[in-house]
């Protein structure tokens, strides 16, 4: 019998602008969010980002994955919801 696939994805925000992200586009950045973190995964999110996009992303995802984590490089992992009932 085989369990559940285990995956986790990782998404740099810094990936989804170029040199300066705006919140005029914050619409776009979510969408590739949430295309990045396909369904039910657990997500890591991390890179240079403003904080709005880092809210708003995480926001966006709340309700289409099962876990996210923001990875700082000072504190390590923490995670911001995790929807896993086990």
């Amino acid at each position: 019998m085989m369990g559940a696939k285990y995956v986790m994805k990782t998404i740099d925000l810094s990936g989804l602008y170029q040199d300066l992200a705006l919140l005029a586009d914050l619409q776009s950045y979510e969408q590739q969010a949430i295309q990045l973190a396909g369904q039910g995964n657990e997500v890591v999110l991390t890179g240079a980002a403003p904080v709005w996009m880092y809210l708003g992303i995480a926001h966006a995802l709340h309700g289409k994955v099962k876990r996210l984590v923001y990875r700082s490089p000072v504190t390590g992992d923490v995670e911001i919801f995790n929807h896993d009932p086990f």
